[in-house]
């Protein structure tokens, strides 16, 4: 599909969507063509892509804190002690949560209107793994 026509579809700013297709792109999610029969085409299956991959490309980190990131771990700069840090404990249910949604979620599933929910994504994780 071409920017222009996705932007419309979606109401979003071309620029923005730009740089989101450049980032998506630079990390093998999709393939641009030149051109006026050009535009941008996925190179993965839909069912192959998921929103934490998506989401991690595009703003980082899904972690609520620095300490609780898989990719870009920091000791927070005010904790004396990870272990008995309540405000981690808590937030690393909220992170696993998310993650559980997040990474087994897929575009697929988004198209064909799947509705996710946290229970029904721990479920779908708990089968994998049994798997």
């Amino acid at each position: 599909m071409m920017i222009a026509e996705i932007a419309e579809q979606e109401r979003i700013p071309r620029k923005f969507l730009e740089q989101i297709l450049l980032d998506l792109k630079r990390h093998g999610i999709v393939a641009s063509r030149r051109g006026r029969l050009g535009g941008y085409a996925l190179l993965a299956r839909p069912n192959q892509i998921t929103f934490g991959r998506v989401l991690r490309i595009i703003d980082g980190p899904i972690a609520p804190l620095p300490c609780l990131s898989r990719i870009a771990y920091r000791r927070c700069p005010d904790c004396k002690n990870e272990a008995s840090c309540e405000i981690r404990r808590v937030f690393a249910g909220v992170a696993e949560s998310a993650r559980a949604v997040l990474d087994r979620t897929t575009i697929a599933e988004a198209i064909a209107g799947d509705r996710v929910t946290p229970s029904r994504s721990l479920k779908k994780a708990a089968a994998r793994k049994g798997a």
